[in-house]
């Protein structure tokens, strides 16, 4: 399998950890290895004899960095956009990079940011979607959700699985981020599951559904690598859900619980780390909670002692404090935003 990792996003609902010149994926919020590495390292130990990441121009000099310290670099290629244009011509910049050897190989696209609990359970659902994919079908991986969630898109499945496929169904609906009155239908109904972003594909099925419903994207791959980047800023900026996934005939959906976690903000450390008795949660060592309840803490090197507070977002990096409303953990982009105005780019 050729595993297409899209490490292009900035993760402004990260910041002060995320950063311009270092975003979320080259951070490390569990263990001691970034994102992107655990991401790396989880794909090539489930077998895939390739990778690509795709970034943006920004970003590529920090992530060769970290990739030229892997024993397996030669593996990896690294494949930048000049504009970030969404995941569709993302995605097209891969196969762009491959388009004279594109064959029936299989072609998994990754996002970088997930973590991953269970990786025996992972590698189990990529086999599954990969049988998908050899009877030609595009294979989404759903999440089977324990909550209602307004932060994910949703895939309705049918109600029966493939007669040759165990735990693969077809999809009736992708649906956008609902309100929590839909959340909670949506789980009680038994129908939907989270959207992971993953799919797995063969390369040339792929490349048809890009012909039939993004040819201004197909045309420019066909013509190679150096052609696509050239012809990047005409290229529409519509993600791969929309203008391909939503419109596929042949999709199929893998029904998954491998402790998946998309760390998309603050309020995901929860589903990683222990909560205390007080609900709160701290990644790091050296927290003292004192009368403090349902608090999120991330903790590098100064000791922090809560007391007579509760819902409070803490974090601390080399340079910055950050408190705020546990809340407005979604919000979190409007700080930057701020920032940006008031001109504290050392902040950014």
């Amino acid at each position: 399998m050729i595993s297409v990792i899209l490490a292009g996003g900035k993760g402004l609902r990260l910041w002060p950890n995320s950063r311009r010149q270092r975003p979320k994926q080259l951070c490390n919020f569990v263990g001691n290895r970034s994102m992107l590495n655990q991401t790396i390292d989880r794909l090539i130990s489930i077998g895939s004899e390739r990778v690509i990441i795709i970034t943006g121009d920004d970003l590529f000099t920090a992530i060769e960095q970290e990739i030229a310290r892997r024993n397996d670099a030669h593996m990896i290629t690294v494949l930048t956009e000049p504009e970030g244009k969404n995941t569709a011509p993302a995605v097209g910049l891969a196969l762009a990079s491959c388009i004279d050897d594109i064959g029936d190989q299989v072609m998994g696209i990754f996002p970088a940011d997930h973590h991953i609990l269970d990786n025996h359970a992972f590698k189990n659902c990529i086999q599954r979607a990969m049988l998908a994919a050899h009877q030609n079908h595009i294979a989404t991986i759903g999440i089977n959700p324990n909550r209602p969630e307004t932060g994910y898109g949703y895939i309705q499945k049918t109600r029966w699985e493939f007669s040759s496929l165990p735990d693969v169904y077809g999809v009736n609906s992708f649906c956008e981020k609902p309100d929590m009155n839909t959340a909670e239908q949506y789980v009680n109904g038994g129908e939907h599951m989270w959207n992971a972003g993953i799919y797995i594909s063969k390369a040339d099925v792929l490349l048809e559904e890009f012909k039939q419903h993004l040819p201004e994207i197909y045309a420019p791959i066909t013509s190679g690598l150096d052609s696509y980047i050239h012809s990047y800023s005409s290229l529409p900026n519509i993600s791969l859900d929309y203008g391909l996934a939503e419109k596929c005939s042949r999709m199929a959906v893998v029904s998954s619980d491998f402790g998946w976690c998309d760390l998309g903000s603050w309020n995901a450390l929860p589903e990683v780390f222990p909560a205390d008795a007080d609900q709160n949660v701290c990644c790091g060592e050296d927290l003292v909670a004192v009368e403090s309840s349902d608090c999120v803490v991330k903790q590098v090197e100064k000791s922090i002692v809560l007391f007579g507070v509760e819902n409070l977002l803490i974090v601390e990096t080399d340079d910055i404090v950050f408190v705020a409303d546990r809340n407005r953990a979604q919000d979190i982009r409007q700080v930057v935003d701020k920032l940006s105005l008031l001109n504290r780019h050392d902040l950014l």
